[in-house]
Parts: C-alpha cells; sequence; structure tokens
C-alpha cells in the first residue's frame, strides 16, 4: 500500500537512452518521463525504471518492505539487462 503523499524530496532528473524498436534510433528519456516519442519515427516508448522507489529514503515505509525489496530486485535486473544491450551496441560499431 502506497502512503498518502510523498514523503522524499524532489530529485534532479537523470537521462536514459532506449533504442527505438521500430527505426533503431536511440530515443532520450528523462526519470521523470513517464513516455517520449521517437524523434525518428514517431513510436512511442514508455519509461521502464522503478522512479522513486529506487532512491527515496521513505520507499520502504510506502510501498512495504516486501514490495520494495521485488521492485529493487527487478531494478537491478533491468540495469544489468540495460547494461548488456549498451555493450552489445558499442560492439557491433
Amino acid at each position: 500500500m502506497i502512503a498518502e503523499g510523498c514523503q522524499g524530496k524532489p530529485r534532479t532528473p537523470t537521462i536514459h537512452e532506449k533504442i527505438c524498436p521500430q527505426c533503431g534510433s536511440v530515443i532520450e528519456l528523462f526519470s521523470i518521463d513517464t513516455q517520449v516519442a521517437c524523434e525518428n519515427c514517431g513510436f512511442i516508448a514508455y519509461n521502464d525504471t522503478l522512479s522513486c522507489v529506487q532512491w527515496c529514503a521513505y520507499a520502504k515505509k510506502c510501498v512495504g518492505e516486501e514490495m520494495y525489496e521485488k521492485m529493487m530486485e527487478i531494478a537491478a535486473q533491468q540495469k544489468k539487462q540495460a547494461e548488456e544491450e549498451k555493450k552489445k551496441r558499442r560492439e557491433a560499431v
């Protein structure tokens, strides 16, 4: 259960890159964006980061310890996958 109102302070947005599955262009997403259209073809890319749970000091209290642990595990898997994809792109060049 999520607590009423955010207990954390605003955080400076970070930028992430995704590869457009439709045209292969790089799509830049800010951590605060939920979706962004590819500038090349218009494909809508969704931000799959786990938002504030990854950085907020109140996350465990907000979503509960069990859910927090699950979400952090998913975040670690997503980070590893993103790093592997970046490595493959660099090797392909």
